[in-house]
C-alpha cells in the first residue's frame, strides 16, 4: 500500500513538473514571440502548373517530352545526372532504335570504362543499354566544380520535391535580384557571394544559377517559341516522366480495374437480390413467435380470462 502511494506522488510530482513547463513554455511564446525569419515571410509557394499528364486519366505529349529532353540534355545534363535513366527508355518519349543509338553515342559525357589491354580505367562512347553517364566522375569533383554545392540527380527530382513538376518550373523561373523590401526589414539577410536569391527556394538563396536565362536558348527541332517559360515547363514534363515512366500504363490499368470493380459489385447487388428473393419468401417463422402459436397463445389465455 506504501509503495503504491509513493508511486503515485511520484507520478503527480512529474505530471505538475511537465505542466508547470508548458505553462511556462507558452507565456514565455506569448509574451516574447520568436523573431521572423526571412524565409517564413519571403518565401512562395510553386505557380500552378497544368500538363497533360497530370489527372487519374492524363497522358504525355510525347513532342513536349521531346522538348524537355532536349532542354535536359544542352542545358542540365552540364551539372545534372539521370542514374537511374538508361538511353533505350527513350522509347517511350518516341524516338526509334536508330535516333536512340546515335544519342548515346553523341552523348558529350563518356561512360567509365576499362581498358581490355592495358586493364586501366577508361571510358568508351555510351550504347543504348547505359544509363545516363553522371557529368562528374565523383562527389568531389561535383562539389569543386560548384562551388561546394552538390547538383542533385534529376531521376526522381519530381517525386522527392513538395510540389513536383510546378515547383522544378516555379524555381527554373523564379530568379530575381532580392527585393528591397526584404533588405529593408532584414538588413543581415542579403545574398551571400556565389548564391542566388530564388523566392521558390527553401532558404531564399539557392547555389544553382539561373540555367534558363534567355529566349531562344535552344532551338527546338519543331519550331516551337522557346521561351523561358516554355523551356522550364517542358524541362519540367520531362522530369516528370523519368520519376513516373509507367504513368500511362498504371492509369490504364487504374481505369480497367474501376470498371471491373464496379461491373463486380452491380453483378453482387443482383445476385444478392436474386437469392434473397426467394429466401425471404421461403423463411417460416417458428416457436413462440409463429403467428399459429400466438394465436393458440391468445385463445387460452381468453378461455381463462386472462387479459393480454
Amino acid at each position: 500500500m506504501l509503495a503504491r502511494l509513493i508511486s503515485y506522488g511520484v507520478g503527480f510530482v512529474f505530471a505538475g513538473m511537465l505542466l508547470v513547463s508548458l505553462i511556462t513554455g507558452v507565456a514565455t511564446n506569448l509574451s516574447s514571440p520568436p523573431a521572423p525569419l526571412p524565409a517564413e515571410e519571403f518565401h512562395l509557394k510553386p505557380k500552378p502548373l497544368s500538363l497533360s499528364s497530370d489527372g487519374p486519366f492524363g497522358k504525355f505529349d510525347n513532342q513536349q517530352l521531346q522538348r524537355g529532353f532536349q532542354v535536359y540534355s544542352e542545358v542540365c545534363s552540364a551539372c545534372h545526372s539521370l542514374n537511374l535513366v538508361s538511353f533505350r527508355d527513350l522509347k517511350g518519349l518516341g524516338y526509334n532504335d536508330a535516333e536512340i543509338k546515335k544519342i548515346a553515342s553523341d552523348w558529350k559525357t563518356q561512360v567509365p570504362s576499362i581498358n581490355p589491354e592495358t586493364g586501366e580505367g577508361s571510358t568508351r562512347k555510351a550504347l543504348p543499354s547505359d544509363h545516363f553517364p553522371s557529368p562528374f566522375p565523383n562527389e568531389v569533383a561535383a562539389r569543386a566544380a560548384n562551388n561546394n554545392a552538390l547538383p542533385p540527380d534529376l531521376s526522381l527530382i519530381t517525386k522527392s520535391r513538395e510540389g513536383g513538376a510546378a515547383y522544378i518550373h516555379s524555381l527554373l523561373t523564379g530568379f530575381q535580384n532580392q527585393p528591397a523590401e526584404l533588405l529593408k526589414k532584414f538588413p543581415d539577410a542579403k545574398t551571400p557571394q556565389g548564391l542566388h536569391y530564388n523566392p521558390y527556394f527553401a532558404n531564399l538563396n539557392i547555389a544553382m544559377p539561373p540555367p534558363l536565362t534567355t529566349n531562344g536558348q535552344v532551338t527546338y527541332a519543331d519550331g516551337t517559341p522557346a521561351t523561358v517559360d516554355q523551356m522550364a515547363q517542358d524541362v519540367s514534363a520531362f522530369l516528370v516522366w523519368t520519376a513516373n515512366p509507367e504513368l500511362e500504363r498504371r492509369h490504364a490499368a487504374g481505369l480497367s480495374v474501376s470498371i471491373f470493380l464496379l461491373f463486380a459489385t452491380i453483378l453482387g447487388y443482383l445476385a444478392y437480390r436474386q437469392i434473397w428473393h426467394d429466401a425471404k419468401r421461403q423463411v417460416r417463422v417458428t416457436g413462440v413467435l409463429e403467428p399459429e402459436a400466438q394465436a393458440r397463445t391468445r385463445r387460452a389465455k381468453a378461455k381463462q380470462g386472462v387479459a393480454g
